[in-house]
Order: C-alpha cells, then structure tokens, then sequence
C-alpha cells in the first residue's frame, strides 16, 4: 500500500501536469496551471465547477474552456442515461471518476480523480466516498429530459 503523503504528492503532480502542461500545435490552446483546491465535500455542484466544468462545461455538455485544447473531445455528461436506456449509470460514473475507464477518464487527456480526491480529503477512505457520491449525483442531475 502506498502511503497517503506519496498518494497525495503524485495526485497534485498528476494534476498539475494535466491542468499545466497541455499545448495542442494544431488548436495553440494552452490549459493554464492550477493547483488542486479542496472543495466541499458535500456540495457536488461546487466539486463539478472546481474539478470537471473546465473540460465537460458548467452545462456538462463538453464545451468548457479547456475542451478546445484535448485530443478527445470531452464527454457530453448530460447524455450518460438516454446512452444507457434511460437508466443513469451510478456505478460506472463512480467508477470512471475514481479509477478510470478506456472510455472516460483513463485517457492520457484526463486525470483519474480517485487519488486526486483522495489528496484533497484528510479524513481519508469516507470523504473520498462521500466526495464519488455527490459529485455522481450531481451528475445525474445533469441529464438530459
């Protein structure tokens, strides 16, 4: 097991390295560097606008400021559930979001937040699991009517 300090230092370098370093010769966007912010971690509003909105929108829709500088377009988060027969997909959303996916946030474009969150959580495994909660549903607040 890696220790906590060594899983919050690589988090923030990983973040860093993501929000800081992208620059795209065919678009010239750059992603400014930001350091990781703690959020409330009951408020899955605030943890989207500080953590997704700046790839996936405040909308969710994909078009947020730092959209323009990806290989991949981000994902259109308001589209989970009518992709999944009408049914949003908690556990895969949860699931992206902490470990990654080929299709979500295992792309070289974006971060796997598990470790992020975990960095800005000091009460450990709980808050992590609160912060997966309400960030996800906040999300499922998203989807489309």
């Amino acid at each position: 097991m890696i220790p906590q300090k060594e899983v919050r230092m690589r988090s923030v370098a990983l973040l860093s390295l993501f929000m800081g370093g992208l620059l795209l010769a065919q678009s010239g966007t750059k992603i400014n560097k930001v350091p990781v912010q703690p959020t409330p971690a009951d408020s899955g509003k605030e943890m989207f606008s500080a953590y997704c909105a700046s790839c996936h929108g405040l909308d969710g829709k994909g078009n947020g400021p730092a959209a323009a500088a990806l290989k991949a377009e981000p994902a259109d988060l308001t589209q989970l559930a009518k992709k999944n027969g009408g049914k949003f997909p908690a556990l895969a959303v949860i699931s992206a979001i902490k470990d990654g996916t080929p299709s979500a946030h295992g792309s070289k474009d974006m971060p796997v937040w598990g470790p992020i969150l975990q960095s800005v959580s000091p009460n450990g495994g709980t808050l992590v699991e609160l912060r997966l909660t309400n960030l996800t549903d906040y999300v499922a607040s998203l989807q489309a009517k």
